[in-house]
């Protein structure tokens, strides 16, 4: 049996327990629960601060630690299955619960509820926090969190809870963020980062790289049939359909989320990418 690298915890020398009987390791362990400490964390395919990062973790989401040695930890998200390492000092084992979630494509930190403080971090959509109380300033409300600083309240909603819009909607938000590759944050993100990020978002599951959103997100569909929020995808690229004329998209051509009338972006991508592979609808 083969097993997908991405979405499957093995080595040689250490495999998770659960995949005891499917594939050969020397030994076999259970994760231990983690989470994101840091704004973003990137996830190598080797513990190399030189190798790409494959995907992104924002702060606040869960992992499962397979591994820890020489100050890094080898990790699968809870999130989308994705393995690989991130430094261990990403990492914690005692935060709290997160309550709330940020919803809008970048936020700041502040050592207290002050907009005038100077900034202690800046937070992309998806940053998971807790929040411990509120307070207000000049009549601006934010959150206290957990561990201290604070957040504007209005850039913040509790878990669970969609933000507004279809999720084509909160894609377009992120217009003119710039191209990332392997980027799933508001301060650089790739095709389909922004597609998997736009759904979580509204509550909806995707796998991560564009190949897995191909073959398994939502259901088929003919060209014919494009309307808003579905997919179109080439080998190696996805797009969102905002209208059946334009397509929106993290590209390498601007190096941004741009809007591009879908027939031009269809000549203009086959050079490369050829013709698209396929067109999903997600539900």
């Amino acid at each position: 049996m083969t097993l997908d690298r991405r979405l499957n915890a093995f080595r040689p020398d250490l495999a998770d327990a659960a995949l005891e009987g499917v594939i050969a390791a020397e030994r076999y362990v259970c994760g231990t629960p983690a989470r994101i400490a840091v704004p973003v964390a990137g996830l190598r395919r080797r513990p190399d601060m030189t190798a790409g990062i494959d995907t992104e973790m924002l702060l606040g989401e869960d992992v499962m630690v397979f591994d820890r040695a020489d100050g890094w930890t080898w990790v699968q998200a809870a999130a989308d299955g994705y393995v690989g390492y991130v430094p261990e000092t990403a990492l914690t084992e005692d935060a709290p619960t997160p309550t709330h979630r940020v919803t809008v494509p970048r936020t700041f930190v502040y050592p207290g509820p002050d907009l005038r403080f100077p900034i202690s971090a800046a937070l992309s959509m998806g940053s998971r926090v807790a929040v411990v109380g509120e307070a207000e300033t000049r009549g601006t409300g934010y959150y206290l969190l957990a561990g201290g600083g604070a957040v504007i309240a209005g850039h913040c909603r509790p878990v669970g809870e969609p933000v507004v819009g279809d999720y084509v909607a909160v894609a377009a938000r992120f217009l003119e963020t710039p191209y990332l590759w392997g980027g799933r944050s508001g301060f650089g993100i790739d095709c389909s980062g922004l597609v998997q990020l736009a759904l979580m978002m509204v509550d909806k599951a995707a796998p991560r790289d564009s190949d897995m959103q191909a073959e398994r997100l939502g259901i088929a569909i003919d060209r014919d049939e494009l309307r808003r929020g579905d997919l179109v995808f080439w080998k190696g690229h996805a797009g969102i359909m905002e209208d059946e004329q334009t397509l929106l998209h993290a590209n390498g051509h601007t190096m941004t989320v741009a809007r591009e009338n879908f027939e031009a972006a269809v000549q203009r991508i086959g050079w490369l990418y050829e013709q698209p592979t396929g067109y999903r609808r997600p539900i």
